[in-house]
Formats: C-alpha cells, sequence, structure tokens
C-alpha cells in the first residue's frame, strides 16, 4: 500500500512539472508573439489548429484514451502488451492514411484553406507525430518521469525558438510550426524508446476487431468532446473574423493553462484506477477518486473566482491592449474550470475504468449538442463573448449528465469533502483581494500583489480549518524541498 501510494505521488509530482512547463512556455511566449502577430494572426493559427484537430481525431480513433486503460490492464505481460501496442499502431497508421486523405481534399476544395494550405500541412503534421508518440503506452505504464523530461526539453527549444524566428506579423506560419514542435515533435523519440517495454517483432495473428467495439466508443466520446471544446472556435472562424478568433483565443488560452493545473492529478490516475478495478481493489479506487475530486474543488473554484474579478488585468499583460474583445468571454469562460475538472474525475478516472464509457458518451454529445445550437444563436449576435457562453452551457450540461448516471455510487465518493471550507476561504480571500484594484497599479503588479494576498489568505483559511487536502499539498511540498536540500548537501 506504501509503495502504491509513493508512486501515485511520484507521479502527481512528474505530471505536475509536466503541467507547470505547459504553463510556463504559453505565459513566457504569448505576450510576446500576440503583440507580434496581433488578433488576426493569433486568430489564423488558433483556426488551423482547431481545424486540423478534427482530422486528428479521426487518426486516433478514440485510442489516446482506450490505449491508456488496454496497456495498464497487460502492463504486467510484456507478450501481450507487446502485440497490444502494435494492434493499435495499426488501427492508428490505416485510420492516419484516410486523415490526411481526406484533409488534402479539404485543402484542394475549400478557397479559405488553400489560401494558407502551407500553415494547414505544417499543423498536419500532428496526425503523424501523435502516432508514433504513442503517449497511451507511457501513461499505461506510469512513466511520468520520462513524458516530463522529454517534454520539458522539446519545450525549451521551442521557446529559444520563437524568439529567434518570430519577429513580424507575416511570422505566424513560423508561429504555427514552433507551436507543433513545442507540443508534438518529442513524440518521435517515444516510439524509439518504445522498445525498453516492449517488442516491434512481427507477432502475426492481429485480431483488431477485438478492440474496435471499445474504440469505436472512445472515438465517439472523443469526437464529441473535441466538437464542443472547438467547435466555438470554428464556428466563429466561419462566421466572424480571425481577429475574433484572435481574441476569443487569448481568453481561452488562459483557461487552458488553469484547466491543466486543475486536471494535473486526475491526469496520472486513469491508469491507476484501471488497475484497480481490473483487481477489485474497491477501496483503493474510492479513496483516491475522492482525494482526485477533492483536489479538483480546492484548486479550480478558488482560480475560477480569481481570474473572473482579474480578466482585465490577465489579458493585458499576457496579450496587450488590442485584445479588450477577450475580457468578457474571458470573465464568462472561467466557471467551467471547475465542470471540466469534476468531468475529468467523473467520467475518465471514474466511469471509463467502470467501463461505463457509454454514460461519458451520452454526456459528451449532450454537451456537443448543446454547444453547437447556442452556438449557432448567440455568435451571430455576441461573437467571442457568445462562444463563451456556449462553451460554459455546454460543459455544465455534461457535469449534469455525469452526476446523475454516478448518482448511486456519488455519495461514498464526495462525503468526505468539506465543501463549506473551501468556500468560505474563497469568499474571504476574494475580498480581502479586491482592495487591490484600488490602487490602480499596472496589470503586472496587479497580478502579482493580488494573488500573493488572494493565494497566501486562502491556504491560511483552509490550513486554520484543518482541511486534509490543503494539508496533504502542503505536506508533500515540504517533502519535496526537503528532499532537493538533502540532495544538495
Amino acid at each position: 500500500m506504501e509503495n502504491r501510494r509513493k508512486s501515485i505521488k511520484l507521479n502527481f509530482v512528474m505530471n505536475a512539472a509536466l503541467t507547470m512547463s505547459s504553463i510556463i512556455f504559453p505565459i513566457i511566449t504569448f505576450p510576446y508573439v500576440s503583440r507580434i502577430l496581433m488578433p488576426s494572426g493569433t486568430g489564423r493559427v488558433t483556426f488551423a489548429t482547431s481545424l486540423i484537430s478534427y482530422f486528428s481525431m479521426f487518426a486516433q480513433l478514440g485510442i489516446p484514451t482506450y490505449g491508456i486503460r488496454a496497456c495498464a490492464q497487460v502492463r504486467d505481460d510484456k507478450g501481450k502488451l507487446s502485440k497490444t501496442v502494435q494492434e493499435l499502431l495499426i488501427i492508428n497508421l490505416i485510420m492516419s492514411f484516410f486523415a490526411y486523405v481526406f484533409l488534402a481534399i479539404a485543402l484542394i476544395t475549400v478557397p479559405r484553406l488553400f489560401e494558407d494550405r502551407i500553415l494547414y500541412i505544417i499543423i498536419s503534421s500532428t496526425i503523424l507525430l501523435n502516432v508514433v508518440g504513442m503517449e497511451w503506452l507511457y501513461k499505461g505504464l506510469e512513466k511520468y518521469s520520462y513524458i516530463t523530461i522529454r517534454s520539458v526539453i522539446f519545450k525549451f527549444i521551442a521557446l529559444i525558438a520563437m524568439f529567434v524566428f518570430v519577429h513580424k506579423k507575416e511570422d505566424y506560419v513560423i508561429y504555427g510550426a514552433i507551436s507543433i514542435f513545442a507540443a508534438s515533435a518529442s513524440n518521435i523519440l517515444n516510439i524509439i524508446h518504445a522498445r525498453r517495454y516492449i517488442d516491434f517483432s512481427f507477432e502475426g495473428h492481429y485480431d483488431l476487431r477485438k478492440h474496435l467495439k471499445a474504440v469505436l466508443i472512445f472515438f465517439a466520446m472523443s469526437c464529441a468532446t473535441i466538437i464542443y471544446t472547438n467547435l466555438d472556435t470554428v464556428m466563429l472562424g466561419f462566421m466572424k473574423s480571425d481577429i475574433d478568433v484572435g481574441c476569443y483565443n487569448a481568453a481561452v488560452k488562459i483557461k487552458v493553462i488553469l484547466v491543466q493545473v486543475v486536471v494535473s492529478l486526475g491526469g496520472v490516475l486513469l491508469p491507476r484506477c484501471s488497475y484497480y478495478v481490473e483487481k477489485g481493489m474497491w477501496a483503493d479506487f474510492k479513496r483516491i477518486c475522492s482525494k482526485a475530486l477533492n483536489f479538483v474543488v480546492v484548486i479550480a473554484l478558488p482560480l475560477s473566482v480569481y481570474f473572473i474579478i482579474y480578466a482585465q488585468d490577465a489579458i493585458m499583460f499576457l496579450s496587450g491592449s488590442e485584445y479588450l474583445g477577450a475580457i468578457l468571454p474571458m470573465k464568462i469562460i472561467m466557471p467551467t474550470l471547475l465542470f471540466i475538472g469534476m468531468t475529468n474525475i467523473l467520467g475518465l478516472q471514474i466511469l471509463v475504468p467502470l467501463g461505463k464509457e457509454k454514460i461519458v458518451l451520452y454526456s459528451e454529445v449532450a454537451g456537443a449538442i448543446t454547444d453547437l445550437l447556442l452556438n449557432v444563436v448567440l455568435i451571430p449576435r455576441f461573437g467571442a463573448s457568445g462562444a463563451a457562453m456556449g462553451t460554459l452551457v455546454a460543459e455544465f450540461v455534461v457535469l449534469v449528465v455525469q452526476c446523475a448516471a454516478l448518482r448511486k455510487h456519488l455519495f461514498d465518493i464526495i462525503i468526505k469533502i468539506k465543501y463549506w471550507k473551501i468556500i468560505i476561504a474563497t469568499v474571504v480571500s476574494a475580498i480581502a483581494s479586491l482592495l487591490v484594484l484600488y490602487l490602480k497599479l499596472d496589470c503586472f503588479f496587479n497580478l502579482i500583489i493580488s494573488a500573493t494576498i488572494f493565494g497566501t489568505l486562502y491556504l491560511c483559511i483552509l490550513l486554520l480549518f484543518k482541511e486534509k487536502m490543503a494539508k496533504e499539498i502542503v505536506v508533500s511540498l515540504y517533502e519535496i524541498f526537503e528532499r532537493i536540500l538533502k540532495k544538495n548537501d
């Protein structure tokens, strides 16, 4: 038991480091890039990335999530693991071929896409890089140290490249290429490194059909998720302008950074939850699910409230005065931090390991339909703010459907979370941080001072209330620093 807990803590620490790199990279680069490329340039890259995500989704066919569970279940048998990986790779390669065929047809027949074909071709490299990356294998084996170190190195290289090569508004294609390098180029190393864990020799007697039913369910889940997470950007691009997309992207960029913090613990739990379910270890399963949900609420609620209050300063600092149109969409979209964090736990960490992928699918289909209908009505009238409203309601619908499906099991998981402590700490901290607005300082100093006041007061109140998750986070951080100091001695 103790070894399992240490393993989860190590995975969380490494995943937190990976999350921090994903946060630091855009925080450093986006203020620079947004001021160079302006809303129209960042809007073009965002629109292209969102559109290519649909082709990538088709190529991946739900394997990124299904593969984690499939590999986790056979990770103790190298032969079975090797055959499973090869079968999933074959499926991925076949689907990638068709994805590229459809993309080529779209580039030739759609004038708007043809004009920026170089950008779309470069960004489409993610389709192949995702296949050879086999990130699902490493997550299934819980190799988070490797994932983190590899990713941080490539992000650092991309960080330098961003400042060296992006200097004028016309460099948006270069920006797109560097973004792909930062996110996916390290995947090339994965297929080489995979030889440590699996055998690539021809197995024969491949049974692709046994994966198809589950893969198609996960594919449908992926479709629904990507539709309602990218539909707002794609519809905004077609119905409005690149400038609207650029402003909306500034708001979404901040949300994405914060979501990575919120779901950082949940990301390491899917293979462990699947393993517990496979072995019938139900007490351990409920324990870590409860902890994960507690972590989400402790982190997501204060982040949502703080960035609603300081949306203007955050946008001004990260993007500049050209992106003032992003302030209201950011305020509208911030509560999704809590919704996404909770559905990440309820859906991927509870329903999926229990084999109830269809429930997750139904919830995401409900969210996608909601988003589509609201976007059609709201985007023409409210632009980026309308897209934000559609996303907010869609994420809430997903949460409601999943909670309804888990109503018989949810009580045991959430009963130990002391919500009243978290709410009181958030409200008091928010009121205290509001005083900074009266100082009328520069946006950077506003953020630094207010975040310090909010964060310090919030943590102190939780510790005063003896909130378990806050105490555990502080203890874990103390243990990490203690180990670092011992190594230096």
